[in-house]
């Protein structure tokens, strides 16, 4: 069925194929299913072929190995690992996190769905046959004379096997076979750059089973490693100009950028890692010039795999911060190349802009992605700031700079990257793709609630991505760091947050918050409970863990709930308060949550409630002071004086918010939980500890 919906910017899920999330609400499913995809992978159940990873014990491969064994295991997919003779036994050392993430019965089956076999290098075992290879992933060094070849033994061997590389650099065309290319670290992280000409059964079936494949354009070194070793490039120029210690480079572009992409490198490796940064750079400079080209000291260092941080390293005893003006020259130093870098890309249109800026962020470790990042600098400044590094680097002004992709700064694409909304006339969807909230969602949320209010749409939903987003995980932690300091700005913060929440009860006839994947915490939880009616998916878990921070909830998590809830279950709410402990979504019906099912039953319970066809009730909102809160009950002991400190400010914020009419509800959690963030308890904790570790330099 062809969709009849309007949108502000084209869903991500759309470039894999997979339509948009308003038809999967309206078809009350989503697009494929697990089940269908491995048959159309691997053949039936009755002809079930294998999975073949190459390079099996590397880093990549075995990580490879545990996450993919793990999600086909219940479908009856062999994965094979193949490897050198004398390769160390990287999958066993995986066994132990397997065990830590699944316990030792499930780790123990899907251990037994990997078999081993080693070869050559040049001829395949002949046990392989009896596995019936389908789909070859391919994790061998990446020298291109050798990748080629091992493609054509399998082809040789297995005709209409389907092949996709894990390169970090070589583009498709020059392979001769798709990318999928993963993010670091490979058994955790599952984002998967895709390489291919259109959508195909692999890569649908990779997103069904919960893991993150992005369509990327087909050039040297994608998008991740184009981001990653540009920013450990920046980084050692910098140290070849001004001689400063790697350690001391790294803690600054952690400060302002969000990376140790040095210290990054030790860390996966450095002997791999240095060789993989230079031979990206080494080929992106013979495709686009001196931009790219490799420091002397990073050439060294390939062929040495030394690492950048000396073994047993400590800071030393004698420390000095960077002048304002050499912090100024060194944000022009990383800034700028990543600016002109991101510029390239978004002139080549590399991908869809949502990806580019998740990859920077959910792989390469930045604050905010690189989109976000000169969005927020405005076009006028990311082209000065370009302008100034090419004072610091003349041969870098002639080097695939492409000024004019910043224009397309207004455009939809670039203005939408976090959150998404579309509608059919009726009923509209809004979709966040970051799991985190920050001031970007929420400026994106305050467009699309005005977006669908200029088309008169009075129904919503609201939800996660289905796609980049595979949890909501609360606040961005990172936006309370001026709160520590200054009362005004955590008050302004909660209130501009809270406020934006509030629409989604006040700017709509009806609103549906609707929660899946694993987990749904702190702001994120507080946010969906705004709508009118909350819709969950069995297994998700709700909580509002920020006692264990410590910090006091800013976005009405000490009232909202209260006001909707029986007064029977009002315990229930405080003991999540001050417990911190999540709930399974099926066992919060009718206090916190409104309805609970399977991923397509929830689809189909909230498409009814926001079509209005649904027999659940809404339930009652309490917009007046509430009498009678509970004194908490059952709680354990307090682990610290934080944490005690934390719970009573929560139930100090609770009796006071609570006990106050809805119109001034607002302003009085919102001075609670900025109060708080100053307090010693507060600089403690995980917030204050991580501002010190990151911005105290």
């Amino acid at each position: 069925m062809a969709s009849t919906s309007t949108s502000m910017r084209t869903s991500t899920l759309e470039t894999l194929g997979l339509g948009t999330p308003l038809e999967a609400f309206r078809n009350g499913r989503l697009p494929v299913d697990t089940a269908s995809l491995v048959d159309q992978v691997f053949g039936p159940a009755n002809d079930r072929g294998s999975m073949v990873i190459s390079g099996a014990n590397g880093i990549v491969g075995a990580g490879k190995m545990m996450q993919f064994a793990s999600r086909l295991q219940p479908y009856g997919v062999t994965i094979v690992g193949l490897d050198m003779p004398n390769a160390p036994d990287g999958i066993g050392h995986k066994y132990p996190g397997l065990v830590a993430s699944f316990g030792p019965e499930a780790a123990a089956r899907i251990m037994g769905g990997i078999v081993q076999l080693k070869y050559d290098g040049k001829t395949l075992p002949p046990a392989l046959a009896g596995f019936t290879p389908r789909f070859l992933l391919e994790a061998i060094p990446e020298i291109l004379e050798i990748k080629r070849a091992h493609y054509a033994t399998f082809r040789a061997a297995f005709p209409g096997i389907e092949i996709r590389s894990v390169t970090s650099g070589f583009p498709s065309r020059e392979l001769g076979v798709g990318v999928a290319h993963p993010a670091f670290p490979h058994e955790i992280n599952k984002v998967f750059e895709i390489v291919e000409d259109t959508p195909s059964a692999i890569t649908q079936l990779l997103w069904s089973m919960g893991l993150i494949p992005m369509e990327v354009g087909d050039h040297w070194s994608f998008i991740l490693d184009v981001l990653f070793c540009g920013v450990a490039l920046a980084a050692l120029r910098y140290h070849e100009t001004t001689n400063t210690p790697y350690w001391k480079i790294d803690k600054y572009v952690r400060k302002y950028f969000g990376p140790n992409p040095l210290r990054a490198h030790d860390a996966i490796g450095a002997k791999g890692a240095n060789f993989l940064t230079w031979s990206c750079l080494h080929h992106l400079s013979k495709e686009y010039g001196p931009l790219f080209e490799p420091t002397a000291d990073l050439t060294e260092r390939k062929e040495t795999g030394q690492t950048w941080y000396p073994p047993n390293h400590f800071r030393p005893l004698v420390d000095w911060a960077l002048t304002s003006d050499d912090e100024s020259e060194f944000q022009v130093a990383i800034a700028g190349p990543l600016i002109q870098m991101t510029a390239l890309m978004i002139h080549e249109r590399r991908s869809h802009l949502a990806h580019m800026n998740a990859i920077g962020e959910i792989c390469a470790q930045f604050r905010s992605g690189l989109p976000a990042m000169i969005r927020s600098l405005g076009a006028d400044k990311a082209r000065s700031l370009v302008a100034a590094y090419h004072k610091q680097e003349p041969t870098a002004a002639a080097s695939a700079w492409h000024a004019d992709a910043l224009d397309r700064l207004n455009e939809p694409e670039w203005q939408q990257l976090y959150v998404n909304a579309e509608h059919d006339g009726h009923i509209g969807v809004v979709t966040i793709s970051r799991e985190s909230y920050n001031g970007d969602v929420d400026a994106e949320l305050n467009r699309a609630i005005d977006w669908l209010g200029a088309a008169k749409i009075d129904a919503v939903i609201l939800s996660g991505d289905f796609h980049l987003a595979t949890q909501l995980v609360g606040a961005d932690t990172s936006e309370f760091y001026p709160a520590l300091d200054d009362v005004k700005a955590g008050q302004s913060l909660s209130e501009r947050w809270t406020s934006t929440a509030r629409r989604l009860h006040t700017d709509f006839k009806t609103s549906v918050g609707v929660i899946t994947g694993k987990r749904c915490l702190g702001g994120m939880l507080e946010l969906m409970s705004h709508c009118h009616f909350v819709v969950a998916t069995n297994g998700t878990q709700l909580g509002l863990p920020e006692v264990t921070l410590p910090v006091v909830p800013g976005m009405e998590g000490c009232h909202w709930n209260f006001r909707k809830a029986r007064k029977a279950d009002w315990p229930k709410l405080l003991t999540m308060l001050l417990s911190g402990k999540s709930v399974r979504a099926e066992e919060t019906v009718g206090w916190l949550v409104d309805a609970t099912g399977s991923m397509d039953e929830s689809l189909a319970t909230a498409w009814a409630i926001a079509s209005g066809t649904s027999g659940i009730a809404r339930r009652a909102f309490d917009q007046g002071a509430l009498e009678g809160l509970p004194e908490p009950t059952g709680l354990p002991a307090a682990e610290g004086p934080s944490l005690e400190a934390g719970r009573k400010a929560i139930l100090d914020c609770a009796r006071a918010s609570c006990g106050a009419p809805l119109a001034d509800a607002l302003s009085i959690q919102a001075k609670h939980s900025a109060e708080f963030m100053k307090t010693a308890a507060c600089r403690k904790g995980r917030v204050g500890s991580e501002f010190i570790k990151t911005m105290a330099i």
